[in-house]
């Protein structure tokens, strides 16, 4: 008789209730239920020998909850106020319910928690109709049903739609069927696979090829509430400094210090905001961190200042080699403190990568972490408030890392295997605690490449060196939703692609659809084409302009929609799988790439060839944004779409402030809040946020919070008194009325007003270059848009009509 290779729990032994939950003993392993809180379980799986161990992914502690356990006959039924589980004792099965008893997700019968030697897998049955969405840096469709996916941080140099793995993992995904939507982070940082039935039609799984399993399952009323618990586990995003929603520009590289500031000038004289500019590695002492090139940069901090007089900050990439040099400063530092990763015979690592021969800090050490933010006070002193964290898979030339190198994991050592995930995540960690250490009062930015589950708390996260296509375009589109739904809300992708030559019309389309990116930036690579918005002419660059312009109006909308996310996760590029999860027309391939930007803007990214372009509009009520024609859900339409029109709606009840047009962050607008109200049968609540962009002093209530309600039936807008000790710089309100019929007069807090109008433009209509802009009705502006004004008090305003 023939043993069987796949091993499962088997039945269970015995089981013990405690005030987390339960413990059952099953005849091949231990399993700790862990009540996290009303709509999260946890399951730790350990076979004998193995525990849980330190988890970087997560920040919170079980949240003591209310839950019965009943034992019957065949099976252990835990309830919580949200979901029901179910435990099966013959062979211990999992299965969650809704509280009415709908299914929600189960394990397969024959094999749930399984073993093939040390590889551990969660089988789960497949759902008719099942859809999958989420983890995160990913390639191909919205919808994962039918593809299998791989997590091992990797160094993918132009990338393209198939590419698998890339640069970043995060073990969460997000089933929905039957209007019940669930989530599973599967916490285990070995090489992970993500299989959502490729190549069969009877499971779902996931896998490591070491450690136990460890997932967490997520119950909740939306999507939205989903991925918000997801972040309680892993943490949400900190508010970012109010510099880094602004344009940024970058290319590998830029220098010497006269070519920097040639760029910034060209950048104001020209009137293209712009709050940004990177240097990447030429910048440095023979590719060595922390270090300047003295002939290219003879005096960085002078250069950063002038900077800083014209509103730009300046961000710098840093790799972890540290080059093997005897008088390398921070190599002779890093050798006398014993901060580099070794092999078992404590011997240091070495590997090659851009300065030669290098060792590689070991940052899942607190020591080593504390070492770096002290390496970072050199770059503090010349004024430097933003840093790049690249090459952190770790990468090294050749690709491959010996998997017996050790790290010290938080004391518990950890070999290569376990790791090699985590690396990124840590120092971005390190960067992120070295900028807390030195700059004290202000917020830092940090973008990084690489990085596991809970990256949100340290960085923002660029999708990596894309190439320059329409396809690739479309691609970081589909990439950063689904980074949204991931947890990771402030991403973005290299603009124009990183690899090879875009034209005239993918650059000038790629930043049209960036314009309404989280993490705004053009970047391209040595040997390609400059990036800067003039080098493709005057069309490109008066088009760019436009929506550069549009951006920083928008800047009181997006500065709301980060605050948002730094408080509930929700994504600012949001996948319209979150509110319309149930319409299979937003996962069809023609559709996939619609997205909404905050709560308001439907945007249709569309390749730069497409002169028309079919668009799906999901329920509700929709405008056009440049000309507000109105257009009811749920419908197909072909529009067209010329190269200075990139396809947005509005959506029908939305509140989106404005302010007057900046060249940077750093610029005050005027002291008029335009905001634009857009009539639909829905009610929609907006909350405001204002502070001062650039201090942690919102600790402390030193911000302005304001809930705007419109309200369709009482045909009423609702300004409510102010939260906070901010004082707004804004000190009169001008409210426009999209889509209204309106009388001679509204009511402003009881008191009649007169209604005003003028025309409007979102975008200046471009007409000299090509006889397509010619046509009057594509150029035109909204006509008579009536509008009131009145005082931007702190008190409660009511506008009726």
């Amino acid at each position: 008789m023939s043993r069987n290779l796949n091993e499962t729990l088997g039945k269970l032994l015995s089981f013990e209730e405690n005030k987390h939950g339960i413990q059952l003993k099953a005849d091949n392993a231990t399993v700790e239920v862990i009540v996290y809180n009303d709509a999260i379980i946890n399951i730790q799986v350990c076979k004998d020998g193995q525990e849980a161990g330190h988890s970087y992914a997560l920040v919170a502690e079980a949240i003591p909850t209310s839950f019965s356990v009943e034992n019957k006959r065949d099976k252990i039924i835990l309830k919580t106020p949200k979901i029901v589980l179910e435990i099966l004792k013959k062979q211990i099965r999992f299965s969650f319910f809704t509280l009415d008893g709908t299914l929600i997700n189960e394990d397969d019968k024959s094999f749930g928690c399984s073993w093939l030697g040390t590889e551990a897998t969660v089988y789960k049955k497949l759902q008719a109709d099942e859809k999958f969405i989420g983890l995160g840096e990913k390639t191909r469709g919205i919808n994962r049903r039918g593809q299998a996916y791989v997590n091992w941080n990797t160094d993918s140099f132009a990338y393209r739609g198939e590419t698998d793995p890339l640069y970043v993992s995060t073990p969460f995904y997000i089933g929905i069927h039957n209007d019940q939507p669930y989530g599973i982070f599967f916490d285990n940082p070995h090489k992970t696979t993500f299989n959502f039935g490729a190549g069969n039609d009877r499971f779902a799984y996931f896998s490591a090829e070491d450690g136990i399993i460890n997932y967490y399952f997520i119950y909740d009323t939306s999507i939205a509430k989903i991925i918000q618990n997801y972040a309680q586990l892993t943490g949400f995003m900190p508010m970012q400094p109010k510099w880094s929603l602004g344009f940024q520009q970058c290319r590998y590289s830029y220098y010497p210090d006269t070519e920097v500031m040639n760029i910034a000038q060209n950048f104001r004289e020209r009137k293209i905001p712009i709050d940004v500019l990177y240097l990447d590695i030429h910048y440095m002492d023979a590719y060595k961190v922390f270090t300047w090139n003295k002939s290219r940069f003879p005096n960085p901090q002078k250069m950063l200042a002038n900077l800083k007089k014209m509103g730009i900050q300046t961000v710098v990439i840093m790799d972890p080699g540290i080059k093997v040099e005897e008088s390398y400063k921070t190599y002779k530092s890093g050798m006398k403190n014993d901060v580099f990763v070794k092999y078992p015979d404590d011997s240091c690592f070495t590997a090659g990568v851009w300065p030669g021969d290098c060792h590689f800090p070991d940052y899942t050490n607190p020591k080593v972490r504390k070492w770096w933010s002290d390496q970072m006070k050199e770059v503090f002193k010349v004024g430097l408030e933003g840093f790049w964290n690249d090459m952190n898979e770790p990468a090294v030339w050749g690709k491959e890392i010996p998997a017996l190198i050790e790290f010290d994991y938080e004391g518990e050592k950890a070999s290569h295997k376990k790791a090699h995930n985590v690396y990124g995540l840590q120092m971005a960690r390190a960067t992120f605690e070295g900028t807390q250490q030195h700059l004290k009062k202000k917020r830092a930015f940090v973008l990084t490449r690489s990085g596991y589950s809970g990256i949100q708390r340290y960085a923002a996260v660029w999708t990596g060196d894309n190439v320059a296509t329409d396809d690739d375009m479309l691609l970081g589109v589909r990439m950063v939703c689904s980074m949204g739904l991931t947890g990771m809300p402030f991403a973005g992708y290299d603009v124009g692609g990183f690899v090879g030559d875009a034209d005239k019309n993918l650059y000038i389309r790629w930043m049209s659809i960036a314009s309404f990116a989280p993490f705004f930036r053009s970047h391209s690579m040595i040997n390609t084409r400059s990036g800067e918005p003039w080098t493709f002419g005057e069309e490109a660059e008066e088009n760019v302009r436009n929506y550069i312009n549009l951006r920083y109006r928008l800047m009181p909308y997006i500065y709301s929609a980060f605050y948002e996310a730094s408080q509930t996760a929700m994504p600012i590029a949001r996948s319209l799988t979150i509110d319309y999860p149930l319409d299979g027309n937003i996962y069809r391939g023609e559709f996939e790439n619609e997205y909404l930007f905050g709560p308001s803007f439907l945007v249709c990214a569309v390749k730069s060839t497409a002169m028309f372009s079919k668009i799906y509009l999901p329920k509700g009520e929709w405008y056009y944004l440049y000309k507000d024609n109105f257009y009811e859900g749920e419908q197909e339409f072909l529009f067209e779409t010329p190269i200075d029109k990139l396809p947005i709606f509005v959506k029908g009840g939305s509140i989106i402030p404005m302010q007057s047009l900046t060249q940077s962050t750093a610029e005050k607008p005027t002291n008029t809040l335009d905001i634009h109200l857009y009539w639909g049968q829905n009610d929609h609540v907006f909350e405001y946020y204002e502070d001062d962009g650039t201090s942690f002093e919102f600790k402390k209530e030193q911000y302005c919070k304001r809930a705007m309600l419109f309200n369709s039936e009482e045909k009423s807008f609702t300004i409510e008194p102010k939260i906070g000790k901010y004082k707004s710089h804004f000190k009169k309100i001008k409210l426009y009325f999209h889509g209204f019929t309106l009388d001679k007069n509204v009511k402003v807090n009881s008191r009649n007003k007169k209604i005003k109008q003028e025309n409007f433009e979102f975008i200046v209509p471009i007409s000299h270059f090509d006889p397509w802009y010619q046509d009057p009705d594509t150029s035109k502006l909204i006509e008579d848009l009536p509008f009131v004004e009145f005082a931007n008090t702190n008190e409660s305003v009511q506008v009726e009509w």
